[in-house]
């Protein structure tokens, strides 16, 4: 490893936590009280408080390697039928995508082709803010077909990581953003380009209204402004922490995400969003 080795990144309830060496260091105040996704982890947050956060963030350092140079990057089940790597990964098998730009720990942006790889980062890691890099998991990613943005240095940037992932031929793209400026920005740029906007707990009403308008799926996380600006949704799927398909696009990725599995649904039209019986407490 090149520099500092720090790793931050936004947890459950959009609580930062640093991690240095391996270590977590500092862990700070959630936004929300209750999740009900978060009580369904590996290592169950049941009480949004900074220090079951950091026995979660623990548990992932020590099952799979969580900023470290024992980071594993392959997955295979879905934790949740509609997460965004699930619906990405499941797009790159069917083929309606060539290729997704999203981020690492310890790699930074990066373009994936490999669903398993797709899904053993994005499923994993949630609100990575900064990252620096770790030469065993760059060399994992690519040994597993991944092209890391830049290795010296482990930036997130995925405005850049769109237009790398053109150069190397891919045309059918994805990216994940937490930022909606940088959601604009890809759009306007790379109009073709399937945004999928997520993190989004804590958003501003203008920051949402924003996201909604250049993405085409919208994870709500705890944002009652996302909810509010998704209103003009083609789709949701989920209740307690709803997807929302902006766009035919997005649509298309979601319906071919049930298409591809034996779990029942039940389909009805209905004016959105439509609020679950469990939601994370309180949205914000």
């Amino acid at each position: 490893m090149s520099g500092r080795d720090e790793h931050i990144i936004e947890a459950a309830g959009r609580c930062r936590v640093v991690i240095r060496n391996g270590w977590v260091v500092e862990v700070g105040t959630p936004q929300i009280r209750d999740c009900p996704l978060a009580r369904r982890f590996a290592c169950p947050v049941e009480e949004m408080t900074p220090e079951a956060i950091q026995r979660n963030i623990e548990a992932r350092i020590r099952s799979f390697g969580m900023c470290t140079p024992e980071r594993e990057v392959l997955a295979g089940p879905d934790f949740v039928p509609f997460g965004a790597s699930e619906l990405l990964s499941s797009a790159v098998r069917r083929g309606d995508l060539d290729a997704v730009v999203i981020a690492s720990d310890g790699a930074g942006t990066l373009v994936a082709a490999n669903p398993a790889l797709i899904q053993g980062i994005g499923g994993r890691m949630s609100g990575l803010v900064k990252t620096c890099p770790i030469p065993a998991v760059i060399a994992r990613i690519e040994e597993n077909g991944g092209v890391v943005l830049d290795p010296g240095t482990a930036v997130i940037d995925q405005i850049a990581g769109v237009a790398l992932a053109r150069t190397l031929g891919h045309r059918r793209i994805a990216v994940t953003t937490a930022i909606a400026a940088e959601a604009a920005a890809i759009r306007e740029r790379f109009p073709e380009t399937v945004i999928v906007a997520v993190h989004t707990t804590g958003v501003s009403q203008e920051d949402a209204v924003l996201m909604a308008g250049a993405a085409d799926l919208v994870t709500a996380c705890a944002s009652q402004h996302i909810r509010e600006a998704a209103k003009t949704a083609l789709l949701q799927a989920g209740t307690s922490i709803p997807v929302f398909a902006m766009t035919r696009a997005g649509k298309a990725i979601v319906l071919g995400k049930v298409a591809e599995t034996d779990q029942p649904f039940i389909i009805h039209g209905a004016r959105l969003p439509v609020p679950g019986s469990q939601s994370p407490e309180p949205l914000c």
